[in-house]
């Protein structure tokens, strides 16, 4: 009997401890994998090569049928040139439509206005690769292609949470 309530209660915590506010740092020595998806034009991009341009990069999966992804690349997006200044970081936007979707992705980008770089993952390798389902789906990626954080969801005021782990990476 109590065997079975501190299993209860051990399971309870592990579920509140990731349920809350969906941050969470990765397994320790978590690398970028060594991938090729492709730019809006088709053109191959390798994402670790991607990753080195900069001191911490931004990786935002999204798609055109996803609200929060939206919403979230909206909020990132109105802060961006201000971070891509400060911070010497980069934005990149991940579509995960497929190849279908992906007629409405470039109309969508400048309806929005985006001025960050959109690649595509349009088989899913990447995001299969980074064992992850749900979107959006957020990582902050050093020069070395060290996983530093990942955020799963959009609740308004994530993007300040964000800033603050981009801050704490760089030492701005």
């Amino acid at each position: 009997m109590i065997n079975l309530l501190i299993v209860k209660n051990i399971l309870i915590f592990i579920l509140l401890a990731t349920v809350t506010f969906g941050f969470k740092a990765p397994d320790a020595g978590k690398m970028l994998p060594n991938i090729t998806i492709a730019d809006l034009q088709g053109k191959p991009v390798h994402i670790q090569e991607y990753a080195k341009k900069t001191k911490i990069t931004v990786l935002s999966f999204w798609a055109t049928w996803c609200s929060p992804c939206k919403r979230e690349l909206d909020a990132i997006g109105e802060l961006y040139p201000e971070w891509k200044e400060k911070y010497d970081m980069r934005l990149v936007a991940i579509t995960i439509d497929n190849a279908r979707a992906l007629t409405q992705v470039k109309p969508l980008i400048e309806e929005k206005g985006w001025e960050f770089d959109v690649l595509v993952d349009s088989k899913q390798e990447l995001q299969q690769a980074l064992n992850f389902q749900a979107i959006p789906q957020t990582f902050v990626v050093d020069a070395e292609g060290n996983i530093l954080f990942q955020h799963e969801g959009y609740t308004p005021g994530d993007e300040y949470e964000l800033e603050k782990i981009i801050q704490e990476h760089t030492g701005e």
